[in-house]
């Protein structure tokens, strides 16, 4: 049990990093879903209708992203939606690592470096998903 206890502890952190990395490009989509399934729920709409319209929500956003990454010619306004989507992925990388830090060690001031260096990492991850969604204007293969 000595060693088994670690050993599943560094899975499990090894794990969620992994997720969090994976799930990065959705932190704004999922926000957004969030919010607007709470908000309906709080008008009315019930649970199910609340779960309904937070789902479309995010979809819809995750989509906009996507047309508006294929469609828009500019580099500099692709960039302005790469970094409108990549920075709640960094937040929650902050976010993450901060909470991870704080179980590992007692400092504030190596949690709050190691909470930057988590935040930076998972905003570059999402920023490098993001920018491939689509393919470059004016390249071959685009539909």
């Amino acid at each position: 049990m000595f060693l088994l206890g670690p050993l599943m502890v560094l899975s499990a952190i090894g794990f969620f990093c992994w997720l969090l990395f994976t799930l990065a490009v959705f932190a704004l989509p999922a926000f957004v879903g969030v919010t607007i399934g709470i908000w309906s729920f709080h008008t009315g709409a019930g649970a199910l209708g609340a779960i309904v319209v937070g789902l479309v929500a995010a979809a819809a956003t995750f989509g906009i992203a996507q047309l508006l990454l294929a469609f828009v010619p500019w580099a500099w306004a692709r960039l302005l939606i790469v970094a409108v989507y990549a920075t709640p992925a960094a937040v929650a990388g902050y976010s993450a690592t901060h909470g991870i830090a704080q179980m590992a060690m007692p400092s504030p001031v190596w949690q709050t470096i190691f909470s930057v260096v988590g935040a930076i990492a998972v905003g570059i991850t999402a920023v490098v998903r993001v920018s491939g969604i689509a393919a470059p204007p004016g390249q071959p293969g685009r539909t």
